[in-house]
C-alpha cells in the first residue's frame, strides 16, 4: 500500500538529511571534523602528472644468481668437490663438474632441497631448477621463483615510491599496481613533475667502501666515477656499511664551513660496524657511493663511534633535501623506468569541469521541463526526487572521499537519465491501472508494485555491469563504475521511498478528484 509509517518516514528523513549535509559540505565551510569531508578531484579535472613506471628486475635476478654462485662454491668446497667454469647468463648459472663427481653432485642437488631452494619452507621463493648433460650443469630460476622475485620487487617498490611521494607532500597521490612489473603514479595538482621524476628514477642504493690503491685486495676492487664523471677512483668491493642500517637522514647547513651537508644516523648494528671500520681505517679515505657513483670521499680523521655522521659534497639545500629524502625512504630493490608520462594543466582540468557541469545542467533542465510538461504535479515530485537523488549521490561520494573524474561525471549524468526512466515506467503503469480501477489509492499502489520487477531487473543488470567494470577496469573506468553503481542505489532509494512518499501524500489528500494523472 501507499501507506508510510512514522518510523519509515523518520528514517527516510534522517538518511536524506545526512547525505545532503555531506554533499553541501563540498560547497560550504564546515568546522566539524566528523563532517569535514570533500570529494577529491581526479587528474583530468584538477590537473597534474601521470607517470607509468616499469621495474627492471634484471639487476635483482643477476644479484640473486651471483649470490647463488658464491653459495655453491662454498658449499661444494666443504665437500671437497671442485666446480669450475661458472658463468651467469640469461637468468641461468652454467658450471662444469669433474666426470668422477657427476653422480655425487646430482645426488646432492636432488636430496638437499635447502641448497637450491633455500627459502622453500618459509617463503616458497627464489626456487631453482637444475639439469645436466654429462659434466655440464645448468641451474635456472624456476617460473615460480621468477614470479616471486617480481612480486616481491613490485611490493617493495610501491612502498618506497609511496614514501618518496609522501615526503614531497603531494596532495592525494594515487599509487597502484599495473600488472606484474608496473606502477601507476597519479599526482593531482602537480604540473611540474621533474623533481618527482628525478627522485623516482634513482634506486638510492647507498654503500660505504674504502678507497684503495691495492689492486690485490682480498675482496677485489672496482673502478667508480664521481657523480659528475670527472674522476675515476679505485675502491674495495668490501661494503663497510649499506643504506639498510640508516634510520634517519636530514639536510643541515654547516655554518662553520659555509656548506650544506646531509646528516645521517645509524641503527645499533650499523653504528657498531661503522665504529669498527673507522677505528681501523683512520687516515684512509671512505667513499660514500650512491647508485654506483661516488658522491663524497672524506678522509677518516678519527674513529666515529656515535652512530651518526655527515655526507659532504657540492650540495645545494634542495639537492641535500632530496638526498636525505632518498636515504630515509630506503633503496628501491630494482631500477624504475618511466615508460609513459602525461601532464594535464590546471586550465585544461577546469575546462573539463566546466564542460561536465554544463552538460549536466543542460540535461538536467531538459528532463525537469519534460517531466513537468508530461506528468504535471507528479513530474514536480519526480523532479524533487531527482534533485535529492543527485545530492545523496554526491553525499555518498563525499562520505568515502571518493575521487571524481571526468568519466565519473558521465556516470552522474547517466544516473539522471536512469532515475527519470524509473519514474516514467511507474507513471505510465499507473495510467494503465487508473483506467481499470476506480479506487485511486489502489491504482497508484498497483502501479508501483507491478512496475517494480521491470525497474529492478533493469537496474540490477546495470549494477552487475558496473561491478564488473570496477574489478576488471582501471583508472577512469573505475571512476565511471563507482558513480554509476552508487547512482543506481540512490535512484532506487529516491524512487521507492522519497518520490513514493510524496506521491502517497498527494494521492491520499486528493483521492476524490476525477483525474489525478
Amino acid at each position: 500500500m501507499l501507506y508510510f509509517s512514522k518510523i519509515r518516514i523518520f528514517f527516510i528523513f534522517i538518511i536524506t538529511i545526512t547525505f545532503v549535509y555531506f554533499a553541501l559540505s563540498n560547497f560550504i565551510k564546515v568546522d566539524d571534523n566528523i563532517f569535514k569531508r570533500k570529494i577529491n578531484l581526479g587528474l583530468d579535472l584538477q590537473g597534474g602528472s601521470y607517470l607509468l613506471l616499469e621495474i627492471d628486475n634484471g639487476p635483482v635476478i643477476t644479484e640473486i644468481l651471483q649470490n647463488k654462485v658464491f653459495e655453491f662454491k662454498e658449499f661444494f668446497k666443504k665437500k671437497d668437490i671442485k666446480l669450475r667454469n661458472f658463468k651467469v647468463e640469461n637468468n641461468n648459472i652454467y658450471f662444469d663438474v669433474d666426470k668422477k663427481k657427476i653422480d655425487e653432485v646430482i645426488n646432492i642437488l636432488d636430496d638437499d632441497e635447502s641448497l637450491i631452494n633455500p627459502y622453500y619452507q618459509d617463503f616458497k621463493s627464489h626456487q631453482f631448477d637444475f639439469s645436466n648433460s654429462e659434466e655440464k650443469f645448468l641451474l635456472s630460476l624456476s617460473k615460480h621463483g621468477l614470479i616471486n622475485i617480481k612480486n616481491s620487487s613490485l611490493d617493495q617498490s610501491i612502498e618506497i615510491v609511496r614514501k618518496r611521494v609522501d615526503e614531497i607532500g603531494t596532495n592525494e597521490p594515487t599509487i597502484l599496481k599495473r600488472g606484474n612489473d608496473r606502477i601507476l603514479v597519479e599526482l593531482p595538482g602537480l604540473d611540474n613533475p621533474d623533481r618527482i621524476k628525478s627522485l623516482l628514477g634513482k634506486t638510492a642504493n647507498l654503500t660505504f667502501q674504502f678507497i684503495t690503491n691495492n689492486t690485490q685486495e682480498s675482496f677485489g676492487t672496482e673502478k667508480l666515477f664521481n657523480e659528475d664523471d670527472s674522476e675515476e677512483t679505485i675502491v674495495s668491493k668490501r661494503i663497510i656499511l649499506s643504506g639498510d642500517n640508516l634510520i634517519d637522514a636530514k639536510p643541515h647547513m654547516d655554518t662553520l664551513n659555509n656548506e650544506t651537508v646531509v646528516l645521517f644516523m645509524l641503527d645499533r648494528v650499523g653504528a657498531k660496524k661503522f665504529g669498527k671500520a673507522t677505528t681501523s681505517g683512520v687516515g684512509k679515505r671512505l667513499a660514500i657511493v650512491l647508485d654506483g657513483r661516488i658522491i663524497s670521499a672524506p678522509t677518516i680523521q678519527e674513529p666515529i663511534t656515535t652512530g651518526s655522521g655527515q655526507i659532504t659534497g657540492d650540495f645545494t639545500f634542495q639537492s641535500a633535501t632530496d638526498l636525505a629524502l632518498l636515504l630515509r625512504s630506503g633503496a628501491l630493490p630494482a631500477p624504475l623506468n618511466i615508460i609513459e608520462e602525461r601532464t594535464v594543466g590546471p586550465d585544461l582540468g577546469q575546462d573539463s569541469i566546466n564542460s561536465g557541469i554544463f552538460s549536466l545542467i543542460i540535461g538536467f533542465f531538459l528532463v525537469i521541463f519534460y517531466m513537468i510538461y508530461k506528468y504535471k504535479i507528479f513530474g514536480v515530485i519526480a523532479n524533487f526526487a531527482l534533485i535529492t537523488n543527485l545530492l545523496i549521490l554526491v553525499g555518498i561520494l563525499t562520505l568515502f572521499e571518493a575521487t571524481l573524474t571526468l568519466p565519473g561525471i558521465a556516470g552522474i549524468i547517466l544516473t539522471v537519465g536512469m532515475a527519470v526512466d524509473a519514474n516514467v515506467l511507474i507513471f505510465e503503469r499507473i495510467k494503465e491501472e487508473t483506467a481499470n480501477e476506480n479506487n485511486k489509492i489502489l491504482a497508484f499502489d498497483s502501479g508501483y508494485v507491478k512496475s517494480r520487477t521491470t525497474i529492478l531487473d533493469a537496474n540490477i543488470t546495470t549494477l552487475i555491469a558496473a561491478i564488473i567494470l570496477f574489478f576488471m577496469g582501471s583508472g577512469p573506468i573505475k571512476g565511471f563504475s563507482v558513480t554509476l553503481a552508487t547512482g543506481i542505489i540512490t535512484t532506487l532509494f529516491t524512487v521507492y521511498f522519497i518520490a513514493r512518499l510524496f506521491t502517497s501524500i498527494y494521492v491520499t489528500k486528493n483521492k476524490n478528484k476525477e483525474k489525478l494523472i
